[in-house]
C-alpha cells in the first residue's frame, strides 16, 4: 500500500511539472473580463461612436508598457474606424460609461509579428485595464430627460426670454465640474440668442418654472475639442441637472390673475388715491420674501405717483375695496438687475397676492347715505344741539371697531363742539330722531395718519351705521345760557340775597340753577352746568376778586363779543 501511495505522488509531481513546462494555449480572439459594471447603462458603445477612456497597458507578466493616466489625459478616438488596434476596436464595442474591463488581445489583433518599435515586441499578447468615461456620436443632438413637471405651467421658455436657473454640471461619468448651488446664486441669462453654449440654449427651451430636467449634450454643442481649458476636457459630453426658477421677457408687462371682486363694487381706485392693502410677496418659484401680515399691519401708500415699484403702482389701479388679486411683476417693473440684496435677487420676477382693505382720495368728503327716514321729521339736528345716538363702527373691510350696543347706552355729544371727528359731525347734521344713516369717513376727516392705537389703524377709512335716538335743541351760537322769559329789572338785587351789594359765587350759582329749574332760563345742553355757571360768574367778576358788584354786572345784550354772560 505504501508503495502505491508513493507511486501516485510521483505521478502527480510529473503531471504538475509537465503542466508548468507546457507551451501556452494560443489566444484566438480577445478575452474580456468585466471588473465593474454600472447599475445603469443608458447607452453602450457602437461602431462609429467617439469615446474617451483611460487605460493601463501591460504584458502578461505584468510589466507596464503604457498608460493614459501617466499622460494625465484620456485616450479619445472613434470606434470601429481603424484608428485603434483591431482588438481594442472590438473590446470597446458594447461598453457602458463607467464600465471597467480587463482585455486580453492576441498578437494578430494587436501589433502582430512586427511589434511596435522598442515598446511592443513581436508576437506580444497585450493586457489592457480599460475604464470608459464618455461616449457620443457625431449625429447626437441634445437629449432632454424631464423628471419633474410642476402641476401648473402657465408659460414656457421661448427664444429671447430671460431665465434664472440652478444647475449641477457633470461629465458623462458623473464628475462634477461646476454648480450654481455651490455659489449660492442662480445663473441668469437670455435664452436662444447665443449667450449660452448651444446645447444649453436648446435644453432650456420649453421649460416651465419649477421644472427639473437632465440636459445631455455632445461636445459639438458644449465646449468642443478644446474644452474650457480647466475643468472640462476636450471632446467631453456634458450633463446638466437643471431646475428653472424664473422666467420673463423684456417686453412683459404686469399680469393680474386670481381676482376675487366683491359685489357690489361702487368705486375703483384711481391714480392719486391712498390705498391700504395686505400682501404676501414671493418669487416666481414660490420662495417667500415678505408679507404685511407678518408685521400685522397693512402697507399704506399713494398709487400712481411713484411711491411704490412701477409694477405695483400699475397693479393697484382699478381695484375695489375687498378685492383680492395676484399681481406678477417682471424685474424691469420691480427691482431690476440689482434686486434688493438678501431677499430679492437681481432680475427676479415678483408675485404679490394682494388684498385691498380700503382706499380714499385726499379730496374725498364724508359720504352720507340715509338708510331709514321716519315719516315725521319736523326737527333736524344743527350745530349746538345735544344728540344721543347709537352706532356700529367698522373698517371698510368689515372689521368691527366699536359699537354702542355693546355698552347698552347711547353716545352723547354736542354738535359743533369738536367732541367727535369732523366726519361724524357732518354725518349727524340735519338728522331726525329715528333716522338711520350709513356714514363713510375718509381718514383726513377721521383719525388721520396716526389712527387710534389698538383700535383704528392709521389712514383708515371708517364706516359708521348710526341711529339718532334723542335730540335736545341747543342754544343760539355764542350762548351758554338764555332766558326763556323777560329778564327781571331787579336781576342783581334778586341774586344779592344778603343785600350786601355784592354777589358771592354761591349766590350766583343758586340763582341760575333756580331759574333753570323753574323754566325761566336754559343752560346749553350737553355740558357740565356748574362749569358753565363758573364761566358766567368769571365773566361778570371783571376785577377777579371773587365777587360781582353792581357796577361790574352787565347783561349780554350790553356786551359786544362776550360769551357765557347774562
Amino acid at each position: 500500500m505504501t508503495q502505491f501511495v508513493q507511486g501516485m505522488l510521483y505521478l502527480s509531481v510529473l503531471v504538475a511539472f509537465a503542466a508548468c513546462n507546457a507551451p501556452p494555449v494560443p489566444l484566438d480572439d480577445i478575452l474580456i473580463e468585466k471588473t465593474f459594471v454600472p447599475e445603469q447603462c443608458v447607452r453602450a458603445v457602437k461602431v462609429g461612436d467617439y469615446v474617451r477612456y483611460h487605460y493601463i497597458g501591460t504584458f502578461p507578466d505584468g510589466k507596464k508598457f503604457d498608460s493614459s493616466y501617466d499622460r494625465g489625459s484620456t485616450y479619445n478616438v472613434f470606434v470601429g474606424k481603424k484608428q485603434l488596434i483591431e482588438g481594442m476596436d472590438k473590446a470597446l464595442v458594447g461598453m457602458c460609461v463607467n464600465e471597467r474591463s480587463l482585455v486580453k488581445i492576441p498578437p494578430h489583433l494587436a501589433y502582430g509579428s512586427r511589434g511596435y518599435g522598442d515598446i511592443i515586441p513581436p508576437e506580444s499578447i497585450l493586457h489592457f485595464d480599460v475604464l470608459l468615461l464618455d461616449v457620443w456620436n457625431p449625429e447626437d443632438g441634445v437629449q432632454i430627460n424631464t423628471y419633474h413637471t410642476p402641476t401648473v405651467c402657465s408659460r414656457k421658455v421661448e427664444v429671447s426670454d430671460f431665465v434664472r436657473y440652478h444647475y449641477n454640471g457633470t461629465l458623462l461619468d458623473g464628475t462634477l465640474f461646476d454648480s450654481s448651488h455651490t455659489r449660492m446664486r442662480t445663473y441668469d441669462t437670455y435664452v436662444g440668442i447665443g449667450w449660452l453654449i448651444a446645447g444649453m440654449d436648446q435644453g432650456l427651451l420649453g421649460m416651465c418654472v419649477g421644472e427639473r430636467r437632465i440636459v445631455t449634450m455632445p461636445p459639438s454643442l458644449g465646449y468642443g475639442e478644446n474644452g474650457d481649458g480647466s475643468d472640462i476636457p476636450g471632446q467631453a459630453s456634458l450633463v446638466f441637472d437643471v431646475v428653472l426658477l424664473d422666467l420673463h421677457n423684456p417686453r412683459d408687462r404686469i399680469t393680474v390673475t386670481n381676482q376675487e371682486i366683491p359685489e357690489p363694487c361702487t368705486r375703483k381706485s384711481e391714480a392719486g388715491d391712498f390705498v391700504r392693502y395686505h400682501y404676501n410677496g414671493s418669487l416666481l418659484d414660490g420662495t417667500f420674501f415678505d408679507s404685511s401680515y407678518s408685521r400685522n399691519r397693512t402697507y399704506d401708500t399713494y398709487v400712481g405717483q411713484g411711491y411704490v415699484i412701477s409694477g405695483m403702482d400699475e397693479g393697484l389701479i382699478g381695484v375695489c375695496v375687498g378685492e383680492k388679486r395676484t399681481i406678477t411683476i417682471p424685474p424691469h417693473l420691480a427691482y431690476g438687475e440689482e434686486g434688493t440684496g438678501s431677499k430679492i435677487p437681481g432680475s427676479a420676477v415678483l408675485v404679490f397676492d394682494v388684498h385691498i382693505i380700503d382706499f380714499h382720495n385726499p379730496s374725498d368728503n364724508t359720504e352720507v347715505v340715509v338708510t331709514h327716514k321716519p315719516e315725521e321729521c319736523d326737527k333736524q339736528t344743527k350745530k349746538g344741539d345735544f344728540v344721543k345716538y347709537h352706532y356700529n363702527a367698522s373698517l371698510m373691510d368689515g372689521t368691527s371697531i366699536d359699537s354702542t350696543y355693546n355698552y347698552g347706552k347711547t353716545y352723547n355729544i354736542v354738535l359743533g363742539a369738536n367732541q367727535v371727528v369732523p366726519g361724524m359731525e357732518e354725518g349727524l347734521m340735519e338728522m331726525c330722531v329715528g333716522e338711520k344713516r350709513h356714514v363713510i369717513i375718509p381718514p383726513h376727516l377721521g383719525y388721520g395718519e396716526r389712527g387710534v392705537t389698538g383700535e383704528v389703524p392709521g389712514s383708515a377709512v371708517l364706516v359708521f351705521d348710526i341711529e339718532l335716538i334723542e335730540m335736545e335743541e341747543g342754544l343760539p351760537e355764542g350762548y351758554m345760557f338764555i332766558w326763556n322769559d323777560d329778564v327781571s329789572p331787579d336781576l342783581f338785587a334778586e341774586m344779592d340775597k344778603d343785600d350786601d351789594k355784592q354777589v358771592e359765587p354761591s349766590e350766583f350759582t343758586d340763582y341760575i340753577l333756580r331759574q333753570v329749574n323753574e323754566g325761566k332760563g336754559r343752560l346749553a345742553p350737553g355740558f357740565d352746568p356748574y362749569r358753565i355757571i363758573d364761566n358766567m360768574f368769571s365773566n361778570q367778576d371783571r376785577d377777579g376778586d371773587g365777587k360781582i358788584t353792581e357796577a361790574e354786572f352787565k347783561l349780554k345784550a350790553d356786551e359786544s363779543a362776550t360769551h357765557d354772560e347774562l
